[in-house]
């Protein structure tokens, strides 16, 4: 009969296991813009606060602005905190990405689509593979983005891409290269952001144009926070596979509290699912019964 501090350890091991498997994400560290990012183009319309730590994205009639990471990434947790356009922003897209660079290209995508005055922000997501992209889906923001920082997070492993808003799951898009589905895995990708003017598709499908006379319109970042395997453009792999925090066992699916949730933003805040457009799509996308989108 086992004795009594052999019971103690057994139990002790048992919920160090549990408390391993129930762990949530690691929580995000703040840094300085210049820490993981650089300007990409209209240096002058990006505006820094605080030592670097708060960035501003200035959009007026001339030009738009952008930034992109230093580095490159195969898998890892991104995360941006952002207080949107406030006011009339119909016309003006914040994108906050990541993609590769070759022609048959990997992204992955939120993007703010702006709108009049009172009216809700909508939030598209999209994922391109091997060039593909065509898998965009809508939803209306419970909250009012424009107010306060609210964050803005994609986790990526060779399972899934979760994309998060203040770490509610919104989409999940399952690896699903047994169905025929590219997934990225051998593709390193940079992360972007860009505030800029789409009037002719972003707002009602551009019946709503930009109003210059309220320009600036400005867009507000903090956070900066990467958590990826980098590398070389040339990389076809993370060295580091099967050993970041991100990659364990308990990150190759959402649990249970998670599904609950993604389900309770599909069934109140969708607006546009291209899994359930049969114009589009007259058969069902291969992988969307596996990720629950239908």
């Amino acid at each position: 009969m086992a004795s009594y501090k052999q019971w103690t350890l057994l139990l002790s091991l048992v919920l160090m296991v549990s408390a391993t498997m129930a762990a949530p994400p690691k929580r995000p560290v703040a840094v300085p813009f210049g820490r993981n990012y650089q300007p990409t183009w209209a240096f002058d319309h990006i505006k820094y606060y605080n030592g670097g730590n708060e960035i501003q994205l200035h959009l007026d009639k001339y030009t738009g602005t952008g930034f992109q990471s230093k580095g490159s990434y195969l898998f890892g947790h991104f995360h941006m905190q952002i207080k949107l356009v406030p006011g009339d922003s119909a016309g003006t897209v914040t994108a906050f990405y990541l993609s590769s660079t070759n022609s048959e290209h990997d992204e992955i995508d939120f993007e703010f689509l702006g709108n009049r005055t009172g009216q809700p922000y909508i939030l598209q997501t999209n994922v391109f593979t091997g060039g593909k992209g065509d898998r965009e889906q809508r939803i209306f923001l419970w909250f009012d983005p424009t107010k306060e920082y609210h964050s803005y997070s994609v986790l990526w492993n060779l399972y899934q891409i979760v994309f998060l808003v203040d770490d509610i799951p919104i989409r999940v898009f399952k690896n699903s290269k047994d169905l025929g589905v590219k997934f990225p895995f051998n593709q390193p990708m940079k992360l972007y952001s860009s505030l800029w003017n789409a009037d002719d598709w972003a707002t009602r499908g551009g019946l709503e144009k930009t109003d210059w006379s309220k320009a600036p319109f400005v867009a507000t970042y903090r956070g900066f926070h990467i958590d990826g395997c980098e590398a070389s453009v040339e990389a076809k792999y993370c060295a580091t596979q099967g050993k970041r925090w991100w990659d364990q066992k308990e990150f190759q699916d959402l649990d249970a509290y998670q599904w609950r949730r993604l389900r309770w933003v599909r069934q109140k805040f969708t607006i546009y699912n291209y899994c359930t457009d049969r114009t589009r799509y007259p058969s069902l996308p291969a992988e969307c019964k596996r990720d629950r989108d239908i």
